[in-house]
């Protein structure tokens, strides 16, 4: 559909200015000897309103033999031809409508003048409908852009989506296998813990696939997920592991990526309590700073542990989820000591 008929707006303009032409039409033809000022009104502003809707069909012309595929001798041939045929068509239409108007009083041989002007009117109207041509092939090239942007923009999108699904598909193997190797540890020594653990990760499991299938979630559900991972860590390290909360009024309501803390508090287990004799606490911290929402998670460390780079997988995967969630508007940092390990994230604060 032609994009002038598609929205009133443009169409009231296109007619608009159609009046215009008509009306300096009749200013060209208006002469003594000639047409009088009201008899070129009458009769060249209805049939030059009409053609502005002949070509209209240009549109149809241009997208027919586009500038960009179509050779110069066949674009030439449709465009000219279309303009002849159109501007001819104009001028018999004009005739026939001046022959009526010679038989209202006080207009006679409008016919006979108009016919003078031949000449003249069928240029005008080739030129006009070269005019509007060029003015559909302009509306082309920037439909044709704006759809080139939108597809660019989707391909972008769908890009972005691939990842974050690649990366939070990696969470729930790594985790997996951590808590089958706790539960296999515990099935000798605990049975009855280990029952206990199977029926806490069939819940968490759950949670985590409904929650997970979410590209956004509460920063309420996400630490109620955190916390219950490590309510399954409890049952094989007991009191040795203890949970200490810092959470500020008000921070539940953000939104946040799903699955972000579950990496951050499996490695303060698996990297921090685990390697101590009397165990550790791990801690929760969350506060909203300058339109920020702050996310920390800290833990105490062996200081004989096995060294490991920060760029494991847990650690890995959340630094290039908020990169691609976020577009480099979210911050990891990470502050290691030889008996404390942090983790804070920094993102931007979006309401639920």
């Amino acid at each position: 559909m032609d994009p002038i008929l598609a929205r009133g707006d443009r169409l009231g303009l296109y007619l608009a200015s159609w009046l215009a032409v008509g009306g300096l039409l009749a200013s060209a033809v208006a002469r003594p000897g000639g047409f009088a000022w009201g008899q070129a009104l009458v009769i060249l502003v209805p049939v030059t309103l009409i053609y502005g809707f002949i070509c209209l069909s240009s549109w149809y012309v241009c997208r027919a033999t586009p500038l960009r595929t179509s050779a110069a001798a066949s674009v030439l041939t449709n465009i000219g031809g279309s303009a002849i045929v159109a501007s001819g068509f104009w001028l018999l239409l004009g005739q026939a409508w001046a022959q009526l108007v010679g038989y209202v009083p006080g207009m006679p041989g409008a016919a006979a003048i108009y016919a003078r002007d031949r000449l003249l009117l069928f240029t005008v109207g080739a030129l006009l409908y070269l005019l509007a041509t060029a003015v559909h092939y302009v509306m082309i090239a920037v439909e044709e852009s704006r759809a080139a942007e939108t597809r660019a923009l989707e391909l972008q999108l769908l890009a972005r989506e691939a990842e974050l699904k690649t990366l939070r598909a990696q969470i729930d193997p790594h985790f997996l296998f951590n808590c089958l190797h706790s539960i296999s540890a515990l099935t000798g020594s605990d049975p009855a813990a280990a029952r206990r653990m199977c029926l806490l990760l069939g819940e968490f499991l759950r949670t985590s696939v409904k929650l997970g299938a979410q590209d956004r979630i509460p920063f309420s559900e996400e630490l109620a997920l955190a916390e219950r991972y490590l309510e399954i860590e409890r049952v094989r390290f007991g009191p040795r592991l203890a949970i200490d909360r810092a959470i500020e009024d008000g921070v539940e309501a953000c939104a946040v990526p799903a699955l972000l803390l579950q990496p951050l508090v499996e490695n303060a287990v698996t990297h921090g309590v685990s390697h101590l004799v009397d165990g550790g606490t791990v801690r929760l911290e969350a506060r909203r700073t300058d339109g920020e929402l702050s996310v920390a998670v800290e833990n105490r460390c062996d200081p004989d542990r096995p060294k490991r780079p920060r760029t494991g997988v847990g650690l890995q995967n959340v630094r290039k989820r908020l990169a691609a969630q976020y577009s480099g508007a979210a911050t990891v940092q990470v502050d290691e000591s030889p008996e404390r390990f942090r983790v804070e994230l920094r993102l931007p604060w979006a309401s639920e």
